[in-house]
């Protein structure tokens, strides 16, 4: 029996929440709920932007537990990791560097299948 009580109750519950609002003191957008100074309305604009940017780039700081950047505990591993990276770019730009963004290079013809 408390079961089924509890049932019904739970229905009405959830019923209710799907009601429209009977207030009469409603703003019709959430900007106009609030009415703020020119300077905070810039701020919160500048604070929008500027978030994010920090937020994303402290991943990169990110300790994992280890209280070091990247997780490592080792500075002598770390050096390791970004000599290795920087030794890659070195052989990517020794061998692409100086590619240039020609044109005529590309080829957006037909193929010439007559063997010419």
């Amino acid at each position: 029996m408390m079961k089924t009580v509890f049932a019904l109750l739970s229905l009405f519950a959830t019923a209710s929440a799907f009601v429209p609002s009977q207030s009469a003191n409603v703003a019709k957008t959430a900007l106009s709920a609030v009415s703020q100074p020119e300077a905070m309305k810039t701020i919160s604009t500048v604070a929008a932007g500027f978030m994010p940017a920090v937020l994303t780039s402290s991943a990169a700081l990110a300790t994992e537990g280890t209280n070091e950047w990247f997780g490592v505990d080792d500075l002598r591993l770390l050096g390791v990791l970004f000599a290795g990276h920087y030794f890659i770019l070195t052989l990517w730009l020794g061998q692409y560097g100086d590619a240039t963004e020609d044109d005529d290079a590309d080829f957006f013809g037909e193929i010439d299948y007559t063997g010419r």
